[in-house]
């Protein structure tokens, strides 16, 4: 049986095309995905097929109709999990740093999937055609933090559901280099993919629209603890932003200052330290916090040393 996912399309979506904006509503579906649902007529607008050069005018309901589950060739593994929450619908898991979420080339093992199908078994949520844990959102490799998966398909499509529509708060803490002016603001730029360097997201006029919210927690000498709240998901959007007004995470490789003295702490000191989200099948609103690991409170432990 198919499931149909239903997205209505802001009006700040507009001009975008369809393929790149549904691999990033539908947590576990790839833009290559999306462009096999497009050719298959799978992603329809009012009853009509689109293809896949569709650009977005805004305003427009959009029906995906997934593929059965089948099967994919990936291994439980016995890795430990530090789980915040868990019942029969979702699971709240503290990824470590350094750990991959998701298996792809060059990290077939050891990720936070591969660990999931050994925790949950058979209890999983399949999307994209596939019987796998329900990756509902990512972090970056080396971020820390909060990360909601989903154990069946209704759950994966309320809590995907949730994020495209901003109602599922994610709060962030990082230390970044030198002191912002302000005790707290909005940085509103717009992110797109880097021009020259594919591995990289940047600050582009005419990129998706990107809305992060911040807070200084405390000061020190040329560095400063900070909070995030995410208004809008955009790959590295906490990073991309603070770099591009000159106060970079630190131990960031892509966009970090290189002679930081903390430019080789092992990666970017970032950590998802709030998640709140409606459950979706009580619909109760539920908020999970995560302490500042180990390697976040060393570094304070320097800086404090450093007054």
């Amino acid at each position: 049986m198919e499931n149909n996912i239903r997205l209505s399309v802001p009006d700040t979506e507009s001009g975008q095309r369809i393929d790149s904006y549904l691999a990033e509503q539908i947590p576990g579906l790839t833009r290559s995905a999306v462009q096999n649902l497009l050719a298959e007529q799978a992603v329809t607008i009012a009853g009509k097929a689109i293809k896949k050069n569709y650009k977005l005018l805004g305003g427009e309901d959009i029906l995906v109709q997934l593929p059965e589950v089948r099967e994919v060739d990936l291994i439980p593994e016995d890795i430990p999990l530090d789980i915040v929450y868990e019942d029969s619908d979702i699971i709240v898991v503290n990824k470590p740093r350094g750990m991959v979420v998701h298996p792809a080339a060059g990290n077939w093992s050891g990720t936070l999937v591969n660990a999931l199908m050994f925790h949950c078994g058979t209890s999983l949520s399949g999307i994209n055609g596939e019987l796998r844990p329900g990756i509902v959102h990512r972090i970056d490799k080396d971020t820390s933090g909060l990360l909601v998966v989903a154990k069946n398909d209704t759950a994966h499509q309320s809590l995907a559901a949730q994020i495209a529509a901003h109602t599922a708060f994610r709060g962030y803490e990082a230390i970044v280099v030198g002191s912002p002016k302000l005790d707290s603001g909005t940085i509103d730029k717009p992110i797109a993919r880097h021009k020259t360097d594919r591995k990289k997201m940047a600050v582009v006029e005419g990129g998706r629209n990107a809305i992060t919210h911040y807070k200084v927690l405390q000061r020190f000498r040329g560095y400063t603890h900070m909070a995030f709240q995410l208004e809008t998901g955009r790959t590295h959007q906490i990073r991309v932003h603070m770099a591009s007004v000159g106060h970079p995470i630190i131990g960031d490789p892509l966009y970090g200052f290189a002679k930081d003295r903390f430019a080789h702490i092992g990666g970017q000191c970032l950590h998802a330290a709030r998640l709140t989200l409606q459950h979706p099948r009580t619909e109760e609103v539920m908020c999970f916090s995560a302490p500042l690991p180990d390697y976040f409170t060393d570094i304070i432990a320097k800086l404090e040393k450093m007054e």
